[in-house]
């Protein structure tokens, strides 16, 4: 049963209305994080769903098209922040929420840190290689040589940042930084 049916046209107004600036907010919080106001929009719109909803469900709420919602549904499954589950009897699919925004929060910045871990550390190791292949090529040559020794070192230290990171990124898949910033 709809959960909006028992309400008097008022009460939905009203309610309607708070749920609105908390979808904003949700919107323009998400949108700080690199995900399009729509997105986030369709995040706070399926939160304060009771029940799992179907694209054309959605895009019909959002006024949004079937190909868009498509897109942003996949994006919110890609990121972990909604579950694809099974519905009795429907043959479409069917989405919900994960409400748990710690876990969100986790999810999302693992998901776009590791990528950017990875990507920047092979940089990184690719660099490394062709100094060490510049410092044999030149090995008489003491000034550059010094240089490429500096810009080495740079990069080992950078690499060790990457490495701390990639052991908070493991911190919030396994739960662990909760144990030093415990969920409220």
């Amino acid at each position: 049963m709809n959960e909006l049916a028992v309400l008097t046209e008022e009460q939905r107004v009203k309610l309607n209305s708070t749920r609105r600036r908390v979808i904003e907010s949700i919107g323009k919080n998400m949108d700080l994080y690199g995900i399009t106001l729509s997105i986030g929009h369709l995040y706070g719109n399926m939160y304060f769903n009771q029940e799992p909803v179907t694209l054309d469900e959605m895009s019909e709420t959002m006024g949004m098209s079937k190909t868009s919602m498509s897109t942003g549904m996949r994006t919110l499954h890609d990121l972990k922040m909604i579950n694809k589950v099974w519905g009795k009897g429907s043959r479409k699919d069917l989405y919900e929420v994960v409400p748990d925004w710690h876990q969100n929060f986790a999810d999302f910045f693992s998901i776009k840190w590791r990528k950017a871990v990875e990507q920047n550390m092979a940089a990184l190791a690719r660099s490394l290689k062709e100094i060490e292949a510049l410092k044999e090529q030149y090995a008489g040559e003491t000034a550059f040589v010094q240089v490429l020794d500096s810009d080495a070192q740079k990069i080992d230290e950078a690499l060790k940042y990457y490495k701390w990171l990639e052991r908070l990124i493991d911190s919030f898949e396994t739960g662990e930084i909760y144990r030093f910033i415990p969920k409220e």
